[in-house]
C-alpha cells in the first residue's frame, strides 16, 4: 500500500463558519459534519475543523493550484477585502510573490492561521528560473 496523507484536524472558533469560509474562497464543495468536525475536502485529504475556546496556536497550510484556479481564488480573496502578502512574514502587502516563475500569495484564516496559495511547487524551478525561490542557494555557497 503506498501512504498518502488522509487528513489533519485543525483548531477553530466556530468550525462550521471557518468550513464554510474556506469552501466559499476556494470555491469548493460544501463541508460535511461529522460528529464534532467540520470536513472540507481538497482532493484525496481533508480538513477537520473542530471548534475549540482554548488558545489557538497558528499553523500554516500550502495549498497548490493552477493557474485558473490561482485567479479565482485570489478573485475571491481580493473581492473580501481582506489582506494579502507575498511572503509568510507579512512583508510586502499587497504583493504576489513569483517564486519559481509561478505565482503564490499568504493570507490568514478567520482564526489566525496562515493559508498559501501557489502554482509552484517550491525549488521546481531551479536556479535557472528567472524568479528562483529564495529559499534555493547554489550547492558550495554556504547560505
Amino acid at each position: 500500500m503506498a501512504i498518502t496523507f488522509d487528513h489533519t484536524i485543525i483548531e477553530a472558533r466556530d468550525n462550521e463558519a471557518t468550513a464554510r469560509w474556506l469552501t466559499e474562497l476556494f470555491g469548493l464543495p460544501t463541508h460535511q459534519v461529522m460528529g464534532y468536525f467540520a470536513v472540507v475536502r481538497i482532493g484525496g485529504t481533508s480538513l477537520d475543523f473542530i471548534s475549540t475556546a482554548d488558545e489557538i496556536v497558528p499553523r500554516h497550510f500550502a495549498f497548490l493550484v493552477s493557474e485558473t484556479e490561482f485567479d479565482a481564488i485570489f478573485g475571491r480573496l481580493k473581492a473580501s477585502g481582506q489582506g494579502w502578502w507575498a511572503n509568510p512574514f507579512h512583508k510586502q502587502p499587497g504583493e504576489i510573490n513569483r517564486w519559481d516563475d509561478g505565482r503564490g500569495v499568504y493570507f490568514d484564516d478567520p482564526n489566525g492561521h496562515s493559508l498559501e496559495i501557489l502554482t509552484r511547487p517550491y525549488g521546481s524551478g531551479g536556479l535557472e528560473a528567472k524568479h528562483p525561490n529564495p529559499l534555493l542557494r547554489q550547492a558550495g555557497s554556504g547560505s
